[in-house]
């Protein structure tokens, strides 16, 4: 059902699919208390609360223009994208080592994996949907041209380092929550964040270079402008470093467009079997003095 229901979606103008979406963002957000909560205390966190209703707007958007990038004409779809500094990117991929992409739940982060599959062959880290009815839906309407999916598994970890091993490019969403085991608590804007390590030990396996990229959505419709930026933050020895490093490069990528980030998404949540999270050096001094 979803599957037909997107694709007839997909066929309607990016603003008119923008404009329902900004709607629908508000509505959500006016129904929800639990919802509104976390994106207000997040986004509040972070210090951008001067974006809340953008913010709401932008969120919204992000699930309605799903359709479009999903399951509309590739052709189409890249029309919408225009790409700045992918020298970057291709410099790194000619020098052979492949490229570790990492990119937030910023903007339109799904159309970045099709325009770089658009240039080169990418593998994807993706979490395989509880849902077995979303499966077909996250599954086959992200297959692509150069696009590969890889599990979030061991069987997935396998497919990424190989693809790096041949000189290729990954991608991976550096603040999506792992599962136990798989991640360390660092701090992201302030409060220890389950964070995953994964990025830095694949760097570390194949001294592929890290680059981060964002896709940001302009107004009216108008489509995206996809950035490429070099990682300049030093990783560290420990994973704790590591995470830390990561989650920093993000928040400065977050900050160039705040009101475009996911900021109702869970990120502070505490994966099943992992030990609660230490408390934040502000918390453990107690406050802020408030």
């Amino acid at each position: 059902m979803l599957v037909p229901l997107f694709r007839l979606l997909s066929y309607l103008p990016l603003p008119i699919l923008h404009l329902f979406g900004t709607v629908a963002g508000r509505l959500v957000y006016l129904a929800s208390p639990a919802y509104r909560k976390r994106l207000q205390e997040n986004i509040g966190r972070a210090g951008y609360t001067q974006h809340l209703s953008a913010a709401i707007g932008a969120s919204g958007k992000s699930m309605f223009e799903l359709p479009f990038v999903w399951c509309a004409q590739p052709e189409r779809v890249l029309r919408t994208a225009r790409i700045e500094n992918w020298a970057l990117a291709q410099a790194a991929l000619d020098d052979g080592r492949g490229v570790i992409f990492l990119t937030p739940h910023l903007g339109c982060f799904e159309i970045i994996a099709q325009a770089i599959a658009a240039r080169t062959s990418l593998t994807a880290l993706y979490r395989p949907p509880r849902k077995s009815a979303l499966k077909p839906l996250i599954e086959g309407a992200r297959a692509r041209h150069n696009l590969l999916l890889a599990p979030a598994n061991l069987s997935g970890v396998r497919t990424l380092l190989k693809a790096l091993k041949n000189g290729q490019a990954i991608g991976l969403l550096p603040d999506q929550v792992p599962q136990h085991g798989e991640g360390v608590w660092a701090d992201f804007f302030g409060k220890p964040a389950y964070t995953m390590t994964l990025p830095a030990k694949l760097h570390t396996m194949s001294n592929a270079p890290v680059i981060l990229s964002y896709a940001e959505r302009l107004s009216w419709g108008r489509g995206y402008v996809i950035r490429f930026v070099a990682f300049e933050e030093p990783l560290g020895d420990t994973p704790q470093q590591q995470a830390r490093a990561i989650n920093l490069a993000m928040e400065k990528l977050i900050a160039r467009c705040p009101s475009q980030y996911i900021w109702s998404y869970n990120r502070y949540k505490t994966p099943r079997g992992v030990m609660p999270a230490p408390l934040a050096e502000t918390e453990a001094a107690g406050g802020d003095g408030a």
